[in-house]
């Protein structure tokens, strides 16, 4: 068999395949044993059919399909392996013969779509700025001021205080649904409660504003389409009336910083022990992410050098590979697509064009660790194609190994090893420089 590769225009890759009559012969006899001995024909002991009873009862064309689907299975993913190529989408296959002949080669092509191979303007080290792993007054301050808010207390706001958006207030209520039977689920006794969270609708928070300490309000609401967390949990929808009395008003009251607070909440030596210890806490976690954003910086900055239009195809299908991971998180977290368009703010086509920028920017870097490998002939040895299946928990590594080599899926993995060598060499040689924080994301 003979397999012949030929570079066509659009980035496209069309593999010529020439399969011999004597290779296809023995391909029918081996299928023609096969069958007998799988099925039971009548008169015949098994394995012992002749090929006219076997058509006869299987079809005339039933074996000659099964080797010529058989034979186009094995031999595709074959010129795949010998030529690492990875295409980006299901073949296009041609055929001399519909199906293969006794005594007679059989000749197809499959036409592939692959990456381009496109260039960067520079193959200089790239030049990045990251951020100081030293902590800053800023960001010392802020981590106080987190803790404060954390460690806050509340106590009562006078009497003639009106509930305003964003006032804790404590209410007690019962809701009923329109059967007149009370749902436990919205109903509640003195609970503190933090307008304009969206805990409840905002038709809720609505109908609290202006009431004071005591003041008791009746009023219904239908919650048909609401998406806040507490109706998210509702096994029915619809209209409910709500009994509501606000028992209180809370202000929220945050501790001063003293160095009382400090040691006896906390247990340091005082505020300047506090600061020490929560820089040095600040600068642990800036060196610990500082690898990754090192490496985050130098392949954006590698990035913005490809010249050259992103092929379609390979960004719709990351766009793909995102979402699929995206409602992945949000199953898992319990969360539908709607709560978390209203938690960041955002609406579905702000989603969308946001999702198609990010698969887009992964596209590009991509395709730039491409260039860069190609320029610098970066590349994946076999040793390090076997490590990936040896360091993995899997059974039998080897006999994995040998199933991806004959499904011609080793080109991907060749491939995602190359990027990661290419990467490693671009932030190796990369002129950084360490700035304030503040400046970076400037």
């Amino acid at each position: 068999m003979n397999i012949n590769v030929e570079a066509l225009e659009n980035n496209q890759v069309k593999l010529i395949f020439e399969v011999d009559a004597a290779d296809v012969d023995a391909r029918i006899k081996r299928t023609y044993r096969r069958v007998a001995k799988r099925y039971s024909f009548p008169g015949f002991r098994p394995g012992k059919a002749p090929r006219p009873v076997i058509d006869n009862i299987m079809g005339a064309d039933s074996v000659r399909t099964t080797v010529t689907e058989d034979l186009v299975n094995e031999v595709y993913p074959q010129a795949l392996e010998e030529n690492n190529l990875v295409p980006l989408q299901r073949p296009n296959y041609e055929y001399e013969l519909d199906l293969v002949e006794d005594h007679k080669p059989f000749n197809f092509t499959a036409t592939i779509v692959v990456k381009p191979e496109l260039e960067l303007s520079s193959y200089e080290p790239v030049e990045v700025e990251i951020p100081s792993t030293e902590a800053t007054d800023e960001e010392i301050d802020a981590q106080i001021e987190e803790l404060r808010n954390y460690y806050h207390d509340f106590k009562d706001a006078n009497a003639n205080t009106k509930v305003k958006p964003g006032e804790f207030v404590e209410l007690t209520m019962t809701v009923t649904n329109e059967a007149g039977e009370e749902v436990s689920a919205l109903s509640a006794e003195h609970r503190l409660y933090e307008l304009g969270k969206g805990v409840y609708p905002a038709s809720f928070d609505a109908e609290l504003i202006g009431l004071k300490k005591g003041q008791e309000k009746s009023f219904d609401l239908d919650l048909t389409d609401d998406d806040s967390l507490i109706t998210s949990n509702l096994e029915e929808k619809g209209m409910f009336h709500f009994e509501v009395k606000v028992d209180v008003i809370k202000n929220k009251v945050v501790p001063e910083v003293t160095e009382e607070w400090a040691k006896d909440t906390f247990g340091f030596e005082g505020l300047e022990d506090m600061r020490t210890k929560i820089g040095d806490s600040i600068k642990g976690q800036k060196m610990a992410n500082a690898p990754r954003r090192k490496e985050n910086e130098c392949l954006m900055a590698l990035a913005k050098r490809v010249e050259g239009e992103l092929p379609e195809i390979m960004c719709e299908t990351q766009e793909t590979r995102l979402l699929s991971d995206f409602y992945g998180q949000l199953s898992r977290m319990g969360l539908t697509f709607d709560q978390y368009l209203k938690t960041m703010e955002m609406t579905a086509d702000q989603f969308k064009e946001d999702n198609k920028k990010q698969a887009a920017d992964m596209v590009r870097q991509d395709l730039a660790l491409d260039a860069w490998a190609r320029h610098f002939e970066i590349v994946a040895t076999e040793e390090e194609v076997h490590a990936e299946f040896t360091s993995a928990d899997l059974d039998d590594p080897d006999a994995i190994e040998a199933e991806w080599r004959k499904e011609g899926r080793l080109p991907m993995i060749r491939e995602s090893i190359v990027r990661a060598n290419a990467l490693r060499d671009v932030v190796a040689k990369a002129q950084v420089s360490e700035v304030v924080e503040a400046k970076v994301e400037e």
